[in-house]
């Protein structure tokens, strides 16, 4: 068996049916089989396990065989210490990360009578071509079938959970805004493929802290840098990180979250970290402002100090500004910025324009990235409007 069979039987939960157990006999219930991660690092990101009655959140990785996890050398790199379980379908060793700390494993039970010969079919489509599914086709022929009525639908659930990611940040600051702001902002700042543990930094680094220091630069600098894991000793700001480290009593987080591979100079954690300094360096109330402006271009300006391309800062306005307004009952202006602002280019939005969608703006591009990401990706397709109306064109 291929191991991208078995990353679709994950993924679209087809073992949900059956009792899955660890190797050492712990029960696991799986609650959300989570995002699959096409970069470097674990197959696997934000999974919710459950296992022997604790809830758990993280990564998982998956192979063939146990033995695999050596054979791809995760037993040597760091980025598979924090894994929530290893997911394979034969058991055939024990395994353990680069601590010398055992790996949980689950060897996967689901009836492969049943599943094996279609599953097979469609996960070599899904491997090797997005647009040959059923839908694609008819949406190549009628592009039509996406209504605007659709996009509107689809971006507004975007929202909608966006929102409720904000509530829980709200709930975590004590309807603190600001505090969420900034750590919806960090997130961003990381984009893809370092989201997770930038905002991992700033819930560990306290915003009130950094406004103490927010006339300094350096000291700014320092704090998240050290907080990041990734300051180098011998940097002179090192010094002072640990004085400033002392006196609010901060805790780093782990720097082998962090995410290296395959990764231009500009998008290394580090120089991540450092544009979100300058940020809250350089625009005092941020918060505040961003609520209040209606003009792109003033949006822009709080931002591209930071030395981000203009693309990466749209990027920020989009994920950060235009849910923060949408969470705040400011939903028509929230509308207008992403109209205003052009639409995203990713693998997702190429896949869409191959199929004849003109993606004109960031409406066009969340509602897009929303309908893939929920629908077409998760193999949700009663979901979705475009497959019951090329069912029923089709029939």
């Amino acid at each position: 068996m291929p191991e991208y069979l078995l990353h679709y039987i994950w993924q679209q939960g087809l073992f949900l049916a059956y009792p899955q157990t660890t190797t050492d006999g712990r029960s696991v219930e799986v609650l959300s089989t989570g995002r699959h991660n096409h970069d470097a690092g674990p197959d696997f990101t934000d999974v919710h396990l459950r296992i022997d009655g604790v809830d758990l959140y993280g990564q998982i990785e998956i192979h063939v065989a146990s033995s695999d996890w050596h054979r791809h050398h995760h037993d040597t790199d760091p980025a598979y210490d924090h894994i929530l379980l290893h997911v394979v379908r034969k058991a055939d060793k024990e395994v353990f990360n680069s601590q010398g700390q055992p790996v949980p494993q689950l060897e996967l039970t689901y009836d492969e009578k049943d599943y094996v010969g279609h599953l097979l079919h469609d996960a070599m489509l899904m491997d090797s071509a997005w647009a040959t599914h059923r839908c694609a086709q008819s949406i190549l022929t009628d592009p039509s079938l996406i209504t605007m009525g659709w996009k509107q639908t689809l971006l507004e659930r975007r929202l909608q959970c966006k929102t409720e990611s904000i509530e829980r940040l709200l709930t975590v600051s004590h309807n603190d805004w600001n505090t969420a702001f900034y750590v919806s902002l960090a997130h961003a700042c990381g984009f893809h493929i370092n989201g997770v543990p930038m905002e991992m930094l700033a819930l560990a680094t306290p915003l009130s802290v950094l406004y103490k220091h927010r006339s300094s630069l350096e000291q700014l600098s320092a704090i998240l840098l050290g907080q990041a894991g990734v300051l180098d000793p011998n940097d002179p700001r090192y010094r002072e990180y640990t004085f400033l480290r002392t006196k609010f009593g901060l805790t780093p987080i782990n720097p082998t979250l962090w995410k290296h591979s395959r990764m231009r100079p500009i998008s290394h954690p580090a120089v991540r970290v450092q544009q979100l300094a300058i940020i809250i360096h350089d625009t005092e109330f941020l918060f505040s402002q961003c609520m209040e402006t209606k003009d792109v271009d003033t949006l822009r300006s709080f931002f591209q100090s930071s030395g981000m391309g203009k693309s990466s800062v749209d990027g920020l306005i989009i994920n950060t500004v235009a849910p923060f307004l949408y969470a705040r009952g400011q939903k028509t202006q929230a509308m207008h910025l992403l109209h205003a602002l052009p639409a995203e280019s990713n693998r997702i939005i190429r896949q869409w324009q191959t199929l004849g969608q003109t993606v004109t703006d960031a409406f066009d591009s969340q509602a897009l990235i929303h309908l893939y990401t929920t629908c077409c990706e998760q193999g949700q397709c009663s979901s979705c409007a475009v497959w019951s109306e090329s069912v029923i064109k089709q029939s």
